[in-house]
C-alpha cells in the first residue's frame, strides 16, 4: 500500500502527445522498444541536424510525455547530436503502469535499442536522471548529464511531504548512494531557482560523484523553464563538454 501511495506521488504520466518532432520539422523515427518483461515502449530516434558529435539517449522527467521534450531534441539535433526520446511505461503510448523497477527495465531497453551506436551520452531530467544514472552504473556511457536531478525520493519527500515520516518513504531512486561508484564522465545542470528540486540536491550529487565531473548552474532558471529558456546556452554547455 505504502508503495502503490509512492507511486501516484512520484508518477505522472500524460497519454495524450501533444506535438511530434514533425511539428518542430525534426527528422525522425517512430520506435516501437520491447522490454525484458514484455512491455512495448513508444520513443522517437531524432537525426542531428549539424556535424555529428555522438548521440543522447534522453530520460525525461516524471511528468509528461516524450511530446513535452521536443525542445530538448531540437536543441541537441542542432548542436549536432542523434537523440533518442522514449517513453516510459504508462508514458504517452507506452504500455503498462509506471514503477521504480519498471522504469530501471525501460531504460535498459532503450539503451539496447540504440544498437552499436557510438559514442552515447546519457542525459536524465529530474526522475530521469536516476534512471540515466543507475543506467550508468550497469553500463557506462562516454558521459553522464544529469539535469534538474534529485538525491533520492527519501530527500523529496522531505522537501514535499514533511508530514510523512522519512521511515515510511521508500528509498526509492537512491541517486545519493549510486554516484559515488560512477564510472564516466559527469555534468551537472540545474537552475539555481529551481523548486521543485533543490539546487543543493543537485550540488550534493555533483560534490559526491568521483572525477571528471562539471557543474553549470542557470541563474534565475527553475525546474520546468531552464530548456525553453536557456535554450542555445542550455546545448552548448552540453555540446562544450562532450567535446567542443
Amino acid at each position: 500500500m505504502i508503495r502503490r501511495a509512492l507511486n501516484s506521488m512520484l508518477y505522472f504520466p500524460v497519454r495524450r502527445l501533444e506535438a511530434t518532432p514533425a511539428d518542430v520539422r525534426l527528422d525522425y523515427n517512430e520506435l516501437e522498444i520491447a522490454t525484458e518483461d514484455g512491455e512495448r515502449l513508444h520513443g522517437w530516434w531524432v537525426e542531428a541536424a549539424a556535424r555529428a558529435r555522438g548521440h543522447v539517449l534522453l530520460c525525461h522527467g516524471n511528468a509528461g510525455n516524450v511530446g513535452d521534450r521536443l525542445a530538448h531534441a531540437a536543441l541537441l539535433s542542432a548542436a549536432g547530436f542523434g537523440v533518442l526520446l522514449f517513453d516510459y511505461r504508462g508514458y504517452g503510448r507506452s504500455s503498462g503502469s509506471p514503477s521504480e523497477e519498471g522504469t530501471y527495465r525501460d531504460a535498459r531497453a532503450a539503451r539496447a535499442a540504440l544498437n552499436e551506436r557510438a559514442p552515447v551520452i546519457y542525459l536524465g531530467e529530474s526522475l530521469g536522471g536516476a534512471l540515466a544514472l543507475a543506467l550508468a552504473r550497469e553500463s557506462p556511457p562516454s558521459g553522464l548529464v544529469l539535469q534538474s536531478t534529485f538525491t533520492s525520493v527519501r530527500d523529496m519527500a522531505r522537501v514535499h511531504y514533511p508530514f510523512i515520516p522519512a521511515g515510511l518513504v521508500p528509498d526509492a531512486y537512491p541517486s545519493l548512494r549510486l554516484i559515488r561508484h560512477l564510472e564516466a564522465p559527469l555534468l551537472v545542470l540545474h537552475g539555481e531557482r529551481d523548486d521543485i528540486v533543490p539546487l543543493s540536491q543537485g550540488r550534493a550529487l555533483f560534490e559526491a560523484a568521483p572525477e571528471p565531473k562539471q557543474i553549470r548552474t542557470f541563474p534565475d532558471l527553475g525546474h520546468n523553464d531552464l530548456v525553453p529558456l536557456a535554450g542555445k546556452d542550455y546545448a552548448d554547455a552540453i555540446g562544450m563538454w562532450a567535446g567542443g
